[in-house]
């Protein structure tokens, strides 16, 4: 493997690692072998803290690929706790408000779910990364100053129900969409449709274009790589 005129790299993030985390540890790995100080490396998407799964990573000048690879569809796992809510709409903050789902039934959640399909106007969270006037929305909002995002249009090709435990109200699915579809605003307005509030507690990424999570590998993987290419 060439790091230096560029590989196209996908791994397993671990929870709680940011998408930067995973550039900065690749890169520190990548310099460390070949002995160099600068090499670019850079990802295609970012995925949540808390959620896991494929991130795709490029080196060298397969960086100039990164804007092209980022319109590529991803695919989400995801669980969803019903009849509650939270500022960020996932585990990031506490609750702060809880709902009723007595009327919500397997029945329901069946005629609510396909209606997600297609294309969607969405609001973007509070805590993301969305720009608003020069500032990231999350940093304005955990200095507690309400501003209004604007929704974006997005496609989600297809909404699919894996399973609902109507006694713990979760409700995991598996969602195939575009770029730019925050998972945890979809989350709020699935919660909304149903007539009652949810959150995200449980997000892994499961494809990147053709990339699946079986093509993906850890840090001691992808170590374990770069010294046997580097002896060859």
């Amino acid at each position: 493997m060439d790091f230096v005129e560029g590989e196209i790299l996908a791994f397993d993030k671990p929870l709680g690692w940011t998408s930067f985390d995973v550039v900065g540890k690749a890169r520190w790995l990548l310099c460390h072998a070949l002995g160099v100080k600068k090499l670019k490396v850079g990802h295609t998407g970012t995925l949540d803290p808390l959620a896991t799964g494929v991130v795709v990573v490029c080196t060298g000048k397969k960086t100039k690929l990164i804007d092209q690879l980022q319109y590529d569809t991803k695919e989400y796992v995801a669980t969803l706790q019903l009849g509650a809510t939270t500022p960020s709409y996932d585990l990031e903050k506490e609750i702060d408000a809880t709902y009723p789902t007595e009327h919500i039934t397997r029945k329901l959640v069946e005629e609510v779910i396909p209606t997600f399909q297609g294309e969607q106007w969405q609001v973007p969270p509070m805590f993301s990364a969305v720009k608003v006037d020069g500032k990231r929305a999350y940093k304005l909002a955990r200095r507690g100053e309400q501003v209004e995002l604007k929704p974006k249009l997005l496609v989600i090709d297809e909404i699919e129900i894996l399973a609902f435990d109507a006694e713990k109200m979760q409700l995991t699915l598996r969602i195939v969409c575009s770029k730019g579809t925050y998972i945890r605003a979809l989350a709020r307005d699935i919660g909304e449709r149903l007539h009652s509030g949810a959150h995200l507690i449980a997000l892994r990424r499961t494809r990147v274009g053709k990339i699946s999570i079986g093509d993906c590998i850890n840090f001691e993987q992808f170590e374990k790589i770069i010294y046997e290419t580097k002896s060859v």
